[in-house]
């Protein structure tokens, strides 16, 4: 069974009650990118990246669309496999991982659909169908984040992410505390700077408040500054940001410096090396998430599906972005938090069927 088609699409996302702040800065609507992926039999797949602006990470949503551009048409023709289209793409274009981690989202989903199994079973199998999450309360006053941080927990959400960074440490060190102080010991608490703090920043955050259980994410912009201040932290570490390929999740493994991951699918290239992480992880028993930087029902699909075939003991929480933006693509079987939790979709593939409606007409297409 091969690809005959091949579209591109992008549709707008604004926050809900904007905007998400985060170190680099507020966000206030983010572009998602979608493909579409059409079969000879009929069969098709849907897969999804949304990079959160040009100053999370070096790749940009139109950037993106312009690598897909570069490979549409060398997709047609090829077989439908993941080993088939990965090799098809090695040959177009070099790196390139937002891009690709779409594609390698339609493929699991068209070839789920075709064999009648959902994309958990075809990355190994689900260990739980109903999958723990945390909210990110974005950057605030010490009173605002607490009171979140308070209503989030009520909800059922097991982790709080608090953001933290680009500001007078002090105000971090206060936020903290205060969310300490009004939920305790009821849910666990990350911190992620997302790049935002010097090195001696991280160090202070994490000398004054000893007393406080808490995971330390990204504090600053590289493994270098990490790996510097590590032996002097108080308070595990784990990578997000710079965890960019295999290769660097090899060395960080290797070498010992962080203590997990917040793992995304579109840093690595899409499910199929998402899940080789998720091995080299499980052989080091070392925890991370299972999210992406944004996006709607299909990367969120994406995540909920690998996330359930994480050892329950390792996975930190699956992050979606739904609580943030309006509405589904899928308007019956869309991807929810409810009561902190989220249930693996139902069906086949990633077991959302997206209205196309909903994006107007495709920004490109291929094949037909």
């Amino acid at each position: 069974m091969r690809i005959k088609e091949f579209h591109i699409y992008h549709h707008d996302l604004p926050v809900k009650n904007g905007p998400y702040t985060m170190s680099h800065g507020p966000v206030w609507s983010l572009e998602t990118t979608l493909v579409q992926l059409v079969t000879e039999a009929g069969v098709d797949g849907w897969g999804e990246v949304c990079p959160i602006g040009p100053l999370y990470a070096p790749v940009q949503a139109s950037g993106v669309r312009a690598l897909l551009n570069d490979i549409g048409a060398g997709l047609i023709g090829v077989e439908l496999s993941v080993n088939a289209v990965q090799a098809a793409i090695d040959g177009m274009i070099e790196g390139g991982n937002y891009a690709r981690s779409a594609v390698d989202i339609a493929v699991h989903d068209a070839l789920g659909r075709s064999l009648g199994v959902s994309v958990a079973t075809l990355l190994g199998g689900a260990y739980q169908t109903r999958l723990p999450s945390y909210y990110a309360t974005g950057i605030g006053t010490p009173e605002g984040i607490a009171a979140l941080a308070l209503e989030k927990v009520d909800e059922g959400y097991p982790r709080i992410q608090i953001k933290a960074g680009g500001r007078d440490v002090a105000e971090d060190i206060a936020t903290l505390r205060k969310v300490h102080e009004v939920i305790g010991h009821r849910a666990r608490v990350l911190v992620d700077p997302n790049r935002g703090m010097s090195a001696s920043d991280a160090l202070r955050l994490s000398r004054e408040c000893q007393d406080i259980p808490f995971v330390l994410e990204q504090p600053c912009n590289t493994i270098e500054e990490i790996a510097r201040i590590r032996p002097m932290m108080h308070h595990p570490i784990h990578i997000d940001e710079s965890m960019v390929d295999l290769n660097t999740v090899l060395r960080l493994v290797g070498d010992g410096l962080i203590d997990g991951f917040g793992m995304k699918i579109s840093r690595l290239g899409g499910l199929r090396p998402a899940s080789t992480f998720r091995d080299i992880a499980a052989v080091r028993r070392m925890a991370h998430s299972c999210e992406d930087s944004w996006g709607g029902d299909i990367v969120n699909a994406a995540c909920v599906h690998l996330g359930a075939t994480v050892r329950p003991d390792l996975l930190e929480g699956v992050w979606l972005a739904q609580p943030y933006i309006e509405g589904h693509y899928d308007p019956t079987g869309g991807v929810a938090i409810e009561g902190g939790h989220i249930q693996l979709p139902d069906g086949p593939g990633l077991g959302v069927r997206p209205d196309p409606a909903l994006f107007g007409a495709a920004a490109a297409s291929f094949g037909g």
